[in-house]
This record gives structure tokens, sequence and C-alpha cells, in this order.
């Protein structure tokens, strides 16, 4: 029989931030899709053409991405171990999906520097979600 520890502060104020940061990557993902009139408005003739370039499997990596990591937080606030290989799902979604925009793409030169800075901090995000619930898991603090 396992048993399990009650988790620190620490655990309930990292859940809790990644839980708005992923609610925030699931509204980005929903509004690129169901507002799309509305930002196509917005963007430079080489921002429609970058947006209007990408695979519909890019759509479907933002789409899993966001999802899992949603899933992944709601689990790891249930404290459920379920959480850790959510979290790898979407991890491995955002390496796929902002591999292909950085290194696929002209993002560079339609962005600038700009189009770096985001997707980096997305995919630190993610490995740090991972490894965190891996290691809550390792604690016994999920179940």
């Amino acid at each position: 029989m396992t048993t399990t520890n009650k988790p620190n502060t620490g655990f309930w104020i990292i859940a809790v931030l990644a839980l708005i940061w992923n609610i925030m990557g699931v509204f980005q993902y929903l509004s690129s899709t169901l507002m799309k009139d509305e930002m196509r408005e917005l963007m430079t003739e080489d921002q429609l053409a970058l947006m209007d370039s990408l695979p519909a499997w890019y759509t479907a990596a933002f789409a899993i991405a966001v999802f899992s990591g949603l899933l992944g937080c709601l689990l790891l606030l249930m404290r459920r171990k379920w959480a850790v290989p959510v979290f790898l799902v979407s991890l491995l979604a955002v390496l796929v999906q902002m591999g292909y925009w950085l290194f696929a793409t002209d993002a560079m030169e339609v962005y600038g520097t700009q189009a770096v800075i985001m997707p980096l901090i997305v995919i630190i995000v993610a490995i740090f979600l991972y490894f965190y619930s891996k290691g809550a898991s390792q604690k016994n603090w999920l179940r």
C-alpha cells in the first residue's frame, strides 16, 4: 500500500499558477481558432502569409499541448499521479509545435526576436511542469 504525504504550500501555489498559465494557453488557442477573422485584421501581410502556411498538424499539436497542459494542472490540483504522463504529452506537443515554429518557418524574419522569446518561455514552463509533477509523485504527494 502506498502512503501519500501532504504537499507543502509551494505545491499549491505552483499548481494554481500553472493552472492560470494553461488557461491562458487554452484562451490563446481558442482565440486563434474561433476569432480568426478579428485577429487577421490586426496582422501584416507577412504575418498572414506565415500563419496561412502553417500545416493543420501544427494546430493539432497546439490543441494537444494546451488541453493536455490544462488537464495536467487539474490532475495536479486533485493530486493524481496521472498528471505526470499528461504533462509529458503536453511537453512533447509543445516541443513539436515550438520546434516547427522556431526551425521550420520564417517566424524570425516576420516577427524578429519576439518570435523566439515566448516559445522559449512555453518550452521552459512545459519542461518544469513535467519534472515538477514527476518530483511530486516521487514525494508521494500524488496518488
